[in-house]
């Protein structure tokens, strides 16, 4: 990695930086909104702003003509998996300190890593495997469960991951042959109607308040800015450089929690993120490997 160029590195991390600070106002904006809307109520109105955003911006760029209906079964798997996430992250995010749901956040990728062989047929390595146990330990070290158990708050934001994890798997099926812009319109068309279904379900469904609808529109926007920055980082720059800079999400995080919510900073949260990330980082590094120097057993 010492011979990335510093221009690419400095524009890598200024699309890093936008992410981060997508986020992080996804994230206060979702616990402003948790106060009066339900998570599903939330991500009703999230997934209509998306919805129009996805319509002006693909007819903007002419690609509307790229949604396709052809592959709706792995759609509504990609979108089930994903709004069940995201209702949980949108739960944790009003329950638990936003760096322990930050933290939780970050196991995804392993859970990814565990699940790949499974579904897209890729192999189980030892490495894979350490690296689900080192991320394990991590959840331990950052919950720190008691004879009581965890909270609500906890399990809901380390389940949070295990949805994310498999929007991605599906996501990544679906990218073999859909477009951005059909995945995203799928994703907003199909998670509004499960967002309408529960929260008419769990009902009365509450309108927004005038100061909260710009905090929904700051939701639905930051999502696909924040997913679109990383994805402009990750092509300009190797994923080993990429990623340690997405880590640095949860010392921002942890800042604005102790600056807007009085929330302490927890050392071991820190402890046990690092230890999710080192898990993370050293099944990155050795996939990014070239195959002769991974450390995997001959077939």
């Amino acid at each position: 990695m010492s011979g990335t160029p510093p221009r690419v590195l400095l524009t890598a991390a200024a699309w890093m930086t936008g992410a981060i600070v997508s986020f992080t106002s996804m994230a206060v904006a979702g616990r402003e909104v948790s106060f009066e809307l339900s998570t599903f109520e939330l991500m009703m109105y999230r997934s209509f702003i998306g919805i129009a955003i996805v319509l002006a911006v693909g007819g903007a760029a002419g690609t509307l003509g790229q949604i396709s209906g052809a592959r709706l079964g792995l759609h509504a798997l990609r979108n089930a998996s994903h709004f069940t996430g995201q209702n949980l992250w949108f739960y944790a995010i009003g329950a638990i300190p936003l760096a322990q749901v930050f933290a939780f956040e970050f196991t995804s990728p392993i859970w990814v890593a565990l699940a790949a062989p499974l579904i897209l047929g890729e192999r189980l390595t030892t490495v894979r495997v350490g690296a689900a146990v080192m991320g394990f330990l991590g959840i331990l070290i950052v919950a720190r469960p008691t004879v009581d158990g965890i909270s609500e708050g906890q399990i809901a934001a380390a389940a949070a991951a295990i949805g994310f994890a498999g929007s991605a798997i599906f996501t990544k099926l679906l990218t073999r042959t859909e477009t951005i812009t059909c995945i995203l319109f799928w994703l907003a068309v199909m998670q509004a109607a499960m967002g309408v279904a529960f929260s008419l379900w769990f009902g009365p469904v509450t309108w927004p308040s005038a100061q909260n609808w710009p905090w929904l529109g700051l939701i639905g926007c930051a999502g696909l800015v924040a997913h679109f920055c990383i994805t402009k980082a990750l092509t300009i720059a190797p994923a080993t450089l990429v990623i340690p800079m997405d880590f640095l999400r949860l010392p921002v995080i942890a800042a604005v929690g102790m600056a807007l919510y009085g929330e302490t900073l927890d050392v071991w949260v820190l402890v046990g993120a690092g230890v999710i990330f080192a898990a993370n980082y050293l099944n990155l590094w050795v996939e990014s490997r070239p195959r002769r120097h991974r450390f995997m057993a001959k077939e």
